[in-house]
């Protein structure tokens, strides 16, 4: 059956980031995975303590090593990545904790270090909703003038009972605020959503992608649930206060929300897991590409695509 998805040249129904990249830049280009040594409001206690319940000491587990500076981390991970693609371009990516939790002169220290080296087209900055104060929005207004600048923001679900349960610390209240605060500037905005989190069902899984789907935004990470060794999930785990995602359940509901999503948006991701040492379980999330081939299969089993069942606001 052929594939007439719009953003496509292979097999793919959705509009994958690898063909974003290409359109836009011309050739390869990956993300450089830092990390800035900041915190998170949900771990220093100005909102909560101990960060969220899946998380083994903050989010970007793959990103550079904190004890070395962003130049050495930079230079590290890009030789990393060399060994697969000699000429690639970059985009930096601060990836561990809230990395617009800080000052804005600190963000400029940190970020003008990465942009300044060779063949960086962009810079990708994660975050949370409410952590972008007045200078911090100044200065992303800033960098979005000179780069290609995409802003990642946190959500991971829509319904506050289940982000008191994960200590996320804020709202889907503060989220939209958050969210909007940047689209005013025209900043490329990345959602985070995580599916299989403790006690939420198929279709809320598929409420909070209608509901980023109506924000229209740049792009989206859809993430598995995993468990890590020494967190307060693995915990639960082992209490057995909730079921881990099955495989097929897992692909069934990306493809259900893939076709709620616009087929301008951008799909960054489709999956996630830790590392192997790390890794309580799904043990069939560390299969990734059985995981985005058995997707691929279901869509032309379906003959669906990505925002085959999108509706417009009005």
């Amino acid at each position: 059956m052929k594939n007439s998805f719009k953003y496509s040249n292979d097999n793919k129904r959705y509009y994958t980031w690898n063909y974003h990249l290409q359109r836009r830049f011309g050739g390869k280009v990956f993300k450089v995975a830092l990390n800035g040594g900041f915190t998170c409001p949900n771990i220093d206690g100005s909102k909560g303590v101990g960060g969220c319940i899946y998380c083994s000491g903050g989010s970007g587990d793959f990103a550079g090593d904190p004890s070395h500076n962003i130049l050495t981390q930079f230079n590290e991970v890009r030789e990393r990545m060399h060994k697969k693609w000699s000429n690639a371009k970059y985009i930096p990516y601060f990836q561990a904790h809230t990395n617009t939790y800080a000052p804005a002169e600190v963000l400029r220290e940190r970020f003008e270090c990465a942009l300044a080296q060779d063949n960086v087209v962009g810079l990708s900055i994660a975050t949370r909703a409410d952590c972008l104060e007045d200078d911090v929005m100044e200065y992303l207004s800033e960098l979005n003038e000179r780069t290609y600048l995409i802003v990642e923001l946190g959500l991971q679900t829509i319904y506050d009972k289940t982000g008191e349960l994960i200590n996320r610390c804020h709202t889907y209240a503060d989220f939209l605020e958050g969210y909007e605060k940047l689209r005013k500037l025209g900043i490329n905005i990345c959602v985070h959503l995580i599916d299989g989190l403790p006690g939420e069902t198929k279709e809320m899984m598929l409420d909070s992608a209608r509901a980023v789907a109506a924000l229209n935004p740049h792009c989206v990470k859809l993430h598995l649930l995993h468990v890590l060794k020494n967190t307060r999930l693995a915990e639960m785990y082992e209490k057995g206060e909730f079921e881990l995602m099955t495989l097929e359940a897992y692909v069934d509901t990306i493809v259900s929300q893939l076709e709620l999503f616009p087929e301008e948006t951008v799909i960054q991701r489709l999956t996630g897991d830790g590392g192997r040492d790390s890794l309580i379980g799904p043990e069939w999330s560390l299969k990734k590409f059985v995981v985005l081939n058995e997707i691929d299969k279901l869509m032309l089993k379906l003959d669906t695509y990505q925002g085959a069942k999108y509706k417009k606001n009005g």
